[in-house]
């Protein structure tokens, strides 16, 4: 298994949010429906951490990182929980839609070790392959499932946030605590069987 090595070089993309990728080694990412948090609330976030992130350049040991979590992704992950807006995911044909996508080129492009799509967010633990980078993978699944979905519900315009959450797993232990995460996330946000579409990959 390939995880973050800190000696070792990182490549760095930035659109809204700076995003991370060092070869082949694991990535948590996260995006979100673009109506799933008030923009009242996600804009006093956004200067918070923006703020907080001059002062803390990643990449972060581990200390640093769970300081971060619990700062800003626990706050943000309440909120998506809380089930704001259309919440257009809990449609099992839409979810659908996702949870293909996300498959298709699965051990192709990149290898997908767990993803859950809630109502109006997705998770995905996965690990870009060969010389595929993370911004145009995401950029792809992104694309794709916003014209599909948009086509089944008869909508047109922006259907996800224009950016992405992601995090580097440093090693196995941090791995295991993603996936338990993803697993549990349905749980925590109190959904029914047949309200989410989780995946975990089988190890033998």
């Amino acid at each position: 298994m390939k995880f973050l090595n800190p000696y070792a070089e990182i490549e760095m993309h930035k659109n809204h949010l700076p995003h991370w990728q060092q070869g082949e080694a694991f990535v948590f990412a996260t995006w979100r429906l673009a109506d799933s948090i008030p923009q009242s609330r996600l804009s006093e976030w956004m200067e918070l951490r923006t703020a907080w992130l001059r002062h803390h350049q990643q990449p972060w040991d581990e200390e640093t990182e769970q300081q971060y979590h619990k700062r800003f992704s626990r706050k943000l992950d309440e909120w998506l929980d809380e089930g704001c807006g259309a919440c257009v995911l809990k449609v099992p044909s839409t979810a659908a839609i996702v949870a293909n996508a996300l498959l298709h080129f699965d051990r192709e492009r990149y290898e997908l070790e767990s993803y859950v799509v809630m109502p109006n967010h997705v998770h995905v633990l996965f690990r870009p392959l060969e010389k595929h980078k993370l911004e145009d993978i995401i950029k792809s699944w992104k694309g794709f499932t916003a014209r599909e979905i948009n086509k089944v519900l008869g909508t047109r315009g922006t259907l996800w946030q224009s950016d992405y959450w992601d995090r580097l797993i440093r090693n196995e232990r941090h791995l295991f605590k993603c996936r338990e995460y993803i697993r549990k996330n349905p749980i925590k946000a109190k959904l029914c069987e047949g309200q989410f579409l989780l995946f975990e990959k089988e190890h033998g």
